[in-house]
């Protein structure tokens, strides 16, 4: 019996090809900037609302304003969180459609680890949390997709604040985890936390969605045309009852990827999302993270108080042990019942490294608690305390294990820079054994 060679065995965390590496780079580039003015938002929200002036914010967080047609009078938090996270998961359509399309995701053995990895590190923390709140006599159960989401932004944030040489293959790794958590987000938003369905309304949203998407498709992306259809679309689908994020999602899945002439270069869905990105990362998430993060601690006593709620407990095991072990574990399974090996450059570490910072749960895990409990509620509050206490911690040990691995990580990275050929592409992504 021969031992498969390895081009045959495949390669756990490759680096893949150059244009996805190179796109991914560009990404990581605008997270970085996102994830910091999100951390910067979370931290002024949670120090002001601690302050003697906390009545301040919590009278601009609830200030209500718009149209009460369409159910449309809301708190400042609820455009951020419904409104303006609309912009964010339309840039997550986007993504998601370019991976599954034209990225590295089409190629079914390397979806592989990434969909496993999402699917392992959303069980986990799943039933992690519900076990805590299921055999809690005061146990709420109904938050169990709390610390289900990993937030890239500020994840990469973490990343850019530790100072690691990430080689290229855990980068794309962890982005596309994170693309394919936001696909099992949204669906989770739509499916377990619809309160009521106006059907007519969502029936009716489809007349805008349906125009957006003939016009994307026949290339017409006038911002004085696609603009007030989105909005549209958006409204009604709020309407409906569905979380109008939803309609972010479904407005970017319109977009077509490929060039009309089929030629290289960026396609519409590409243009777009260089567009819109800097907008999501640089104002929409900061915006929603300074309006949701705000909790009043009250002190040691709050914060003891908190951390014996079976739902602060749940969320911080979830981020912390759940991510960790779900997708830790579904890497360990995926190489070990197939022909997949880790790359000869990384280690286990470094698998386990990448799930600790994945636990990084910020953005969606906070809309989540705002939808299972509602906005300013006890609970709402101790989902905020560990949601804070789970991604700090997650963070923190995952920038220890990382940083340990940062020599290993700055000798890859001279690796694939080095010997870069006229056509601007190094050789190293050329002559990799399983191209």
């Amino acid at each position: 019996m021969t031992t498969p060679t390895r081009s045959a065995r495949g390669r756990l965390f490759s680096r893949g090809s150059w244009p996805e590496a190179a796109r991914i780079a560009e990404a990581l580039r605008a997270e970085t900037t996102g994830g910091l003015l999100l951390i910067a938002g979370a931290v002024v929200a949670v120090v002001w609302a601690n302050t003697p002036w906390s009545s301040a914010y919590d009278h601009l967080r609830d200030w209500q304003l718009g149209p009460a047609s369409l159910d449309l009078h809301l708190s400042l938090a609820g455009w951020a969180s419904d409104g303006l996270l609309a912009i964010f998961f339309f840039v997550a359509g986007l993504e998601l459609k370019r991976e599954f399309v034209a990225g590295d995701l089409r190629d079914p053995r390397r979806a592989a680890l990434p969909v496993a990895a999402a699917v392992g590190g959303m069980a986990m923390p799943a039933v992690l949390y519900a076990l805590v709140n299921t055999l809690a006599a005061d146990g709420a159960p109904g938050g169990w997709a709390i610390p289900t989401a990993t937030d890239i932004a500020f994840a990469v944030a973490i990343l850019a604040v530790i100072s690691t040489h990430l080689p290229t293959g855990l980068r794309t790794f962890l982005l596309t985890l994170a693309v394919v958590d936001d696909l099992l987000a949204i669906t989770i938003i739509a499916l377990f936390y619809t309160d009521r369905l106006h059907l007519g309304w969502l029936l009716l949203a489809l007349v805008p969605i349906a125009v957006f998407g003939t016009l994307v498709q026949r290339r017409v992306y006038s911002p004085w045309l696609l603009v007030p259809l989105a909005l549209a679309a958006w409204a009604l689908v709020h309407a409906s009852g569905v979380h109008a994020t939803v309609a972010g999602v479904v407005l970017g899945f319109t977009v077509p990827v490929l060039r009309r002439d089929g030629g290289p270069g960026r396609g519409l869905a590409e243009h777009l999302e260089h567009l819109v990105r800097p907008l999501s990362a640089g104002v929409a998430v900061p915006v929603f993270a300074f309006f949701a993060a705000g909790v009043t601690l009250g002190g040691w006593h709050g914060i003891g108080r908190a951390l014996q709620d079976p739902v602060t407990i749940g969320v911080v095991l979830g981020l912390v042990v759940g991510k960790t072990s779900g997708i830790a574990g579904s890497t360990w399974l995926l190489a070990t019942f197939t022909r997949a090996d880790l790359d000869d450059e990384l280690s286990w570490w470094d698998v386990l490294g990448m799930a600790m910072l994945a636990g990084v749960g910020f953005t969606v895990s906070l809309l989540i608690g705002e939808l299972a409990f509602g906005t300013g509620s006890a609970r709402d509050a101790h989902v905020k305390v560990g949601v804070l206490l789970g991604s700090v911690l997650a963070a923190t040990v995952a920038a220890i294990v990382l940083r340990a691995r940062n020599r290993v990580y700055r000798r890859i990275e001279a690796l694939e820079t080095l010997d870069v050929d006229r056509d601007g592409v190094p050789d190293v992504f050329e002559n990799d054994w399983d191209r």
